[in-house]
């Protein structure tokens, strides 16, 4: 299983949906998630992955980590993963 794979996986669990219902182009807010599931599936996916994503749930606005869509996260997941795991 692939990272983007694996990423949908997690949001779809959070979202209590099908992977084929999580498209590449969905927002977290189309799919349900709320800060809550938000925060849920960042701690699912560092433990998942074994990354530290730089993300502060109470100003998610300000992290440097892109949520818009799921491209975007799984985009930021394989960036890090370079990143930390060299």
């Amino acid at each position: 299983m692939n990272i983007k794979d694996k990423v949908i996986r997690i949001i779809a669990e959070q979202a209590v949906l099908e992977p084929s219902d999580v498209t590449m182009d969905s927002t977290l807010e189309s799919l349900g998630i709320d800060s809550l599931g938000l925060v849920e599936s960042i701690f699912a996916i560092e433990e998942e992955f074994d990354i530290s994503v730089p993300f502060n749930a109470n100003e998610p606005e300000a992290s440097d980590f892109d949520i818009s869509t799921v491209s975007s996260i799984v985009t930021g997941i394989e960036t890090l993963i370079k990143e930390q795991k060299g």
